[in-house]
């Protein structure tokens, strides 16, 4: 990836600290008035229409939609671009009747994991709290290596430094003040990228008038938009399925509905943040359509930034670094909240301690520095999504399934995900999309229909997702 080093290592450096810095001291300023337990894990149920839209919007809205549905979009079509943004805003809309109900069934609930705990049972319990951990993990490690690769693309920083600066600017705050200094930051953080997204959306537009447009796209890459392109359906509900499996799964998410002062107000939250997701998750998809058509894309996870940075403005340059940095943070900053509240409220069914959370705190310390070491590496951003979506796209209609049914029990569910994760990693592409264990390692790929061997990824969610009903007819 060859660096545009529009920014001076030392400016770009000198933004990413001054940006960090100032969250820091917001988020601890403001959680310093509010003490306790509750007002850590769940901002004391008390939170109002604005601020819980603003942080459903901004935790659910991190520096993978700079990357995530434009790098698709390079090779999945309009139907990725449909399909990633119907996936990040669907599972608001089904917290709209899952949320008031488990609010209902289980007013003192926490987490999704404890209330699972609660339903199920130890057993199944435990392996969702495992899954959920890595999910989150891997979400943590993508959105690390997402800015870091940005700000290394624009200034040739390495990627170790903005990583570090980010995850521990983040941990300061976050572990200092939970989720009261969460969401009050994603409340700044959703003005600053809001402002900054409509800055770079109208760039955009206004520069590129003759080549946003759908006639551009179908004059020069036509399969793009074709209805005849089999991954203009395959990506589409690969999207779909993993996206909002995972966004089901994600604890963030839980706290806000448990925090939210009343359903009235979780509903209004949930729909108004529903209809503003799904806008800017198809714009910055439709970009990498454009970039593709306009043969501006070396680096697919990059291709928004070609782009909009083909002309090579140092102000455009700046607005990009703030823009990321505010999504990021509001993303990580949830992400730690949630693993803490997990460790805090669920872990002393697994380990025994004196001080859970003190506990919660080192274990988050670990899997950062996990973080930081695999975002060094610049490894994929839409690869390490895909495998972590895989987990939750294996657990996601037995789990739910299970609340509204009363004869189907602990045994049949962790079956079924079992199987259905096995089934699917089987299926699972290598990072270069070629083959899998199933197809091309175990058996080679000619044995197989040309659909197969093309339509991997596809066909591994399909399985993982699909395959545990199978397995509940068996065990019943």
């Amino acid at each position: 990836m060859e660096n545009l080093n529009l920014l001076s290592q030392q400016t770009a450096i000198l933004l990413i600290l001054g940006i960090s810095i100032i969250f820091v001291i917001i988020g601890t300023v403001y959680s310093n008035q509010f003490k306790g337990l509750n007002n850590y894990l769940l901002a004391n149920r008390s939170v109002g229409t604005f601020s819980l839209t603003t942080s459903l919007v901004a935790s659910a809205l991190g520096a993978w939609i700079l990357f995530g549905p434009a790098s698709a979009a390079t090779w999945g079509g309009i139907g990725a671009v449909i399909g990633y943004s119907l996936g990040t805003a669907f599972p608001l809309f089904i917290l709209i009747y899952l949320g008031t109900t488990f609010r209902e069934k289980y007013p003192k609930g926490k987490t999704l994991i404890e209330v699972i705990r609660l339903k199920y049972g130890p057993n199944l319990f435990k392996l969702i709290l495992v899954l959920s951990i890595f999910y989150m993990t891997i979400f943590l490690i993508a959105e690390v290596t997402a800015v870091s690769m940005l700000i290394k693309y624009i200034s040739g920083t390495e990627l170790w430094i903005t990583a570090l600066i980010i995850i521990v600017s983040s941990l300061v705050y976050t572990l200092y003040g939970g989720l009261r200094a969460s969401i009050f930051t994603d409340n700044i953080q959703f003005i600053f990228f809001v402002v900054l997204l409509l800055i770079a959306f109208s760039y955009l537009i206004n520069f590129n008038a003759n080549e946003f447009s759908f006639d551009f796209i179908k004059e020069k890459q036509a399969h793009l938009l074709s209805s005849s392109y089999l991954p203009n359906f395959t990506a589409g509900l690969t999207f779909f399925i993993a996206v909002a499996a995972t966004n089901l799964f994600h604890q963030g998410n839980w706290q806000r509905v448990y925090a939210a002062k009343n359903n009235k107000v979780l509903k209004n939250s949930l729909i108004i943040s529903f209809l503003i997701i799904i806008p800017i998750v198809f714009f910055m998809g439709f970009s990498g359509l454009v970039a593709v058509s306009a043969d501006t894309v070396s680096v697919p996870d990059l291709a928004f930034f070609q782009l909009l940075l083909k002309d090579q403005y140092v102000t455009i340059s700046v607005i990009i670094i703030f823009l990321a940095i505010s999504l990021t943070v509001s993303s990580i900053d949830t992400i730690i909240n949630a693993i803490s509240s997990l460790i805090i409220v669920d872990g002393k069914k697994i380990i025994k301690s004196k001080n859970y959370d003190l506990l919660s705190k080192q274990i988050i310390i670990i899997l950062s520095i996990i973080a930081l070491f695999v975002a060094s590496k610049g490894l994929s951003i839409l690869y390490l999504f895909l495998l972590a979506d895989l987990f939750c796209c294996a657990a996601v209609l037995s789990i739910f399934y299970g609340f509204y049914s009363k004869t189907f029990l602990e045994k049949n569910a962790y079956i079924s995900i079992i199987i259905g994760l096995f089934a699917g990693l089987l299926l699972f592409p290598s990072p270069d999309f070629s083959k899998s264990i199933l197809i091309g390692i175990i058996f080679p790929a000619n044995l197989f229909p040309s659909f197969v061997s093309q339509s991997l990824l596809f066909l591994s969610f399909l399985v993982a997702t699909f395959i545990p009903l199978v397995a509940w007819k068996i065990k019943k």
